[in-house]
């Protein structure tokens, strides 16, 4: 039975940051491009978990920046999940929350560029700067593509940034995949080895040159990934 795909974007961006890969996914499975509301780690994971508990078979999470730090957080026992695909995204130690794993290696220059908004709620969402966007977060997109993107991303509260993972993390009992770009500067590169290698990746690309949106920048090569971990998976079921 082909695995259900089910997308999980980050912070700042939006379901639409996977329309290129889904072009390549096949057509013969099902995908679902979860909408990642980015409000707290917690009750994010536990949406999607809603989400994952409704799915017949197995299933394969892609998880980009943040969408990763969720995905991570689903529970073991939530369904057939076969693999994890992190895509320039956190794979959480359990009690480390995103702004930790981000500073795993210096290098990070995201805190820099952020545009804070306080919440009627105690809450602070976070924006990048849109005159910053582009440097920071897509810098190997065109000037336009990343000009609309900065318009439209969506912002993630602070809290959630900090917030640690609670629970067991998926990748002990999920297999997992990584790539990432060697210019992603919100996640430098170490700190992607590092959780790479503690999470036992059965294969990790880094892509020369990429930046912090490899799935869009060098679509082919992500979607290569997350292919090979679809093959591995759907023999394992």
């Amino acid at each position: 039975m082909t695995p259900t795909i089910v997308l999980v974007h980050g912070a700042y961006a939006e379901s639409a940051s996977w329309d290129g890969l889904i072009e390549r996914l096949p057509g013969d499975g099902r995908v679902i491009a979860f909408a990642n509301p980015l409000r707290g780690l917690a009750s994010d994971a536990a949406l999607l978990t809603d989400l994952v508990r409704t799915l017949t078979g197995p299933v394969l999470l892609v998880g980009h920046s943040y969408g990763g730090a969720v995905m991570t957080g689903v529970p073991a026992d939530a369904g057939d999940v076969v693999g994890l695909v992190y895509v320039a995204g956190f794979a959480l130690a359990p009690g480390e929350s995103a702004g930790d794993a981000s500073a795993l290696v210096p290098g990070s220059t995201l805190g820099d560029t952020l545009v804070a908004v306080p919440l009627a709620d105690g809450r602070t969402d976070t924006y990048i700067a849109q005159d910053r966007y582009h440097h920071q977060f897509c810098a190997d997109l065109p000037d336009e593509q990343a000009a609309r993107m900065a318009v439209t991303q969506r912002p993630v509260t602070q809290e959630a940034l900090y917030e640690p993972l609670g629970g067991e993390a998926l990748w002990r009992t999920a297999p997992s995949w990584f790539v990432f770009g060697s210019e992603d500067r919100n996640i430098p590169a170490g700190a992607h080895r590092i959780m790479a290698d503690r999470a036992g990746s059965r294969e990790t690309v880094e892509i020369d040159g990429a930046s912090h949106v490899v799935g869009i920048s060098h679509v082919a090569e992500v979607a290569d990934v997350v292919l090979g971990a679809l093959d591995r998976a759907g023999a394992a079921t």
